[in-house]
């Protein structure tokens, strides 16, 4: 079976898999106890967060908190930003194509008074910082735009955003969700102006249920689990060890491997966008700055579901929307939102390349699409 579905999860590494299960046999003492066990462990997870700092691009240890993920850090990062605040700056800067983390924190915060202006994109999925900049308000907080679309792999202007924003509007903070970019693009956050930046590390060929949040040093949240002192005070809780360690490790590795990989998935892709452009009944969406591993295409007429079956069945697992998203019937938030028609919108699907693909799996793949679109091609005109 052939995996093209690696922007929803990736298989871990195995010197990772050797990694945790080192940790776990050896290591079992709470990091917040006091005893030489705890102690150990307690180690185990600031080295971590050097080894984290490191990865990130030689951002300061203490400015790393480990979570459970890319959905808590976002949360964290724009609900923290918000609540508890006394200044009466109560306006957010987001967009209508952000991961349903950020997006549905936003909405939540809507509901709790706060207010929220929704930049569109534009007809390739493209922010225009020019767009952003003009929803800044005297009274934002905050701005949050993600770095890769995981729908599209369209990559945003993120740099160019920060810069900016910290000349005009230096109070407002800057977050960026990092999920899809950060194995394939790179990122200087330290000259991009972010303030806060989320990773998740089954993205990235580590274990589910780790991730991380970039805080800026000087940044205060308001923390959104209460309880214990751990993360600084910022998430409760005992931390998993074993698993911060080898989310460590899998951060590492991509970042010492990310010009290799994108140079390689760059070639994948183009060969992709090649076979799916041999039939006409699909349509490439062609962002203008588009990610090495993502190739998104609509099949108006049918619903992604039905193509993702198809596929399935004859051999290789894709994507409909994302992977948040995937089961809901709607069309996709993020197809609407760069004016694609609500036909189109239902009909998107994700091919994301991951690090045991070859060239020799791209024909495998291509031989699947030309079957596939023969057994729903027919279906197609049937609904018309």
């Amino acid at each position: 079976m052939l995996n093209f579905d690696h922007a929803a999860s990736t298989p871990v590494h195995p010197d990772v898999i050797r990694t945790i299960a080192e940790v776990m046999q050896v290591h079992n003492g709470n990091p917040s106890s006091i005893h030489r066990n705890g102690e150990a462990s307690a180690k185990l997870l600031e080295r971590s967060r050097e080894v984290c700092a490191g990865a990130l691009g030689g951002v300061k240890p203490e400015e790393i908190i480990f979570t459970s993920g890319a959905t808590e850090s976002n949360n964290l990062a724009v609900k923290g930003m918000l609540l508890g605040r006394s200044d009466g700056r109560r306006h957010i800067v987001t967009t209508t194509i952000e991961h349903a983390s950020v997006y549905e924190s936003c909405k939540q915060m809507e509901q709790l008074g706060f207010e929220v202006t929704y930049v569109k994109p534009q007809l390739d999925g493209t922010l225009s910082p020019e767009d952003i900049f003009a929803a800044v308000r005297k009274d934002t907080v905050l701005v949050s735009v993600m770095h890769v679309n995981n729908e599209t792999g369209a990559v945003q202007p993120v740099t160019e955003i920060g810069r900016q924003l910290k000349k005009i509007q230096p109070h407002v903070r800057f977050h960026v969700d990092g999920v899809q970019g950060f194995a394939q693009v790179p990122l200087d956050l330290r000259e991009a102006g972010i303030d806060l930046y989320s990773l998740s590390a089954h993205k990235l060929r580590g274990p589910r249920g780790v991730g991380l949040l970039y805080i800026r040093e000087g940044i205060t949240l308001f923390p959104l689990l209460s309880g214990g002192d751990q993360e600084q005070g910022l998430r409760a809780g005992t931390e998993n060890v074993a698993s911060i360690v080898g989310a460590a490790k899998a951060f590492r590795l991509v970042s010492e491997s990310r010009t290799e990989r994108a140079a390689k998935m760059n070639l994948l892709r183009e060969q992709i966008i090649e076979a799916v452009n041999q039939h006409p009944t699909l349509t490439v969406t062609n962002p203008q700055h588009p990610s090495p591993h993502i190739v998104h295409f609509t099949f108006p007429g049918l619903k992604s579901e039905v193509i993702l079956h198809t596929l399935e069945g004859l051999g290789a697992y894709v994507s409909a929307q994302s992977a948040c998203s995937a089961k809901t019937e709607k069309p996709s938030r993020v197809l609407l939102s760069m004016g694609r028609t609500s036909e189109e919108a239902l009909s998107g699907i994700r091919i994301s390349l991951g690090d045991e693909h070859e060239a020799y799996d791209i024909q495998q793949l291509s031989k699947i699409l030309h079957q596939a679109i023969d057994v729903l091609q027919p279906l197609e005109g049937r609904k018309r």
